[in-house]
């Protein structure tokens, strides 16, 4: 199999008017961030529904969570419950906040956290929740949000899967204290790396905009702008997570067309459902009726009746076969680190074992051609040996 004919894991949908933007970038000599920060800062605040003094553009998802973190107060002595199937940037920002991460299992059917495990594991010391909106399913918010207000805990989303998701027809994001969201290359929608916060207060935003560059109370453009130098402060101890002008140039030009690649998404994953179902794997469930989904991943499951039952050995098969997949994700209590930091077992969140072991990502990206999506299909058929 050529290069040329390999199908790319989340290969993104880059245009002229994206390449053109990055192009004027480079143009002007603004590079950092600058303008176009602010006008990507804008665009998403008025795409998400909430005010533009409700957000800060960063440099990834894993600042966000890390900066809401820190804005919240949370810190050394403080528990925040999150979930075992999760990619490990929201359990380390966890960790590089002082906090102490308690891992909650998942529903089996939705693989998100699931609401009865995270009330069974607050105590004394929990200070917040952070959940993440698996693969672009919303979680069930009415019960997490209920459980959080209860108990006086700060809610935190990860929304790096679920930039279009709705929960009865909210915005995922701003459900909770903060909304944190990523522009990874393989994401919905791009900057190359990027990330974006929401937060309920903008006195906490403006604290998050200091602290993501180095605690300054003037950025780059305000201090060597054209209406002159700017002397500034150091009010904190701060991060180096700012966004650049040339990744809000993608980001721009991204969300404009984010309802379009939307469309070309759920149009795959509708073909996926229709022509994989009635195979020995296991498709996801379908979108909740009061929910949106981003579908950001297509997410099998071996079973036990699949011509390859090992899950690495079907990743391998793919691969022979010319398709780029994905695993989201190893459990987090598979991780050498964290079972050695915390003493955590696989077993300690049976769902979540279950599921980081026998499950595969298939492309979803709306520059998929038709000849691709049958080759991805056939694919599936010869790995379930239902060719």
């Amino acid at each position: 199999m050529s290069d040329n004919n390999f199908i790319i894991f989340g290969k993104p949908s880059i245009g002229d008017d994206e390449i053109a933007e990055v192009t004027d970038s480079l143009k002007s000599g603004w590079i950092g961030t600058g303008p176009k920060v602010k006008q990507f800062e804008s665009d998403f605040a008025a795409y998400q529904g909430v005010s533009e003094d409700q957000v800060a553009a960063v440099n990834s998802c894993t600042a966000a969570l890390h900066l809401s973190l820190i804005a919240a107060g949370i810190g050394p002595g403080d528990e925040v419950i999150t979930t075992s199937m999760t990619f490990c940037a929201s359990v380390n920002a966890i960790i590089h906040s002082g906090a102490t991460p308690i891992l909650a299992d998942i529903d089996s059917q939705t693989f998100n956290i699931s609401h009865q495990e995270i009330a069974k594991k607050i105590t004394s010391k929990t200070k917040a929740v952070l959940i993440v909106h698996f693969a672009g399913r919303p979680c069930n918010m009415d019960e997490i949000a209920s459980i959080t207000q209860r108990n006086n805990l700060v809610l935190i989303e990860d929304c790096a899967h679920a930039i279009e998701s709705k929960y009865r027809n909210k915005p995922t994001g701003t459900f909770g204290d903060f909304g944190c969201y990523s522009f990874y290359a393989t994401k919905n929608m791009t900057t190359a790396e990027g990330g974006m916060v929401i937060a309920k207060e903008k006195s906490l935003i403006k604290k998050i905009k200091t602290l993501s560059l180095h605690g300054m109370s003037q950025d780059a453009w305000h201090r060597f702008g054209d209406n002159g130098y700017k002397h500034y402060l150091v009010k904190e101890s701060g991060f180096k997570y700012n966004l650049t002008d040339l990744c809000a140039s993608l980001g721009i030009h991204q969300l404009k067309k984010i309802d379009t690649m939307w469309a070309q998404r759920q149009k795959i994953w509708d073909t996926y459902m229709s022509e994989l179902k009635n195979l020995a794997i296991i498709l996801p469930q379908e979108p909740e009726q009061n929910s949106s989904h981003s579908y950001h991943l297509f997410t099998l499951q071996m079973s036990s009746a699949c011509a390859i039952k090992d899950r690495d050995l079907a990743l391998e098969k793919f691969t022979s076969l010319g398709i780029g997949v994905g695993v989201h994700y190893l459990a987090i209590p598979e991780h050498p680190y964290y079972q050695r930091k915390y003493g955590i077992k696989p077993a300690d969140t049976p769902n979540a074992m279950k599921f980081g072991r026998r499950t595969i990502s298939i492309p979803l990206s709306p520059s998929l051609s038709q000849n691709q999506i049958e080759r991805i299909i056939s694919a599936v058929k010869v790995v379930s040996n239902r060719a």
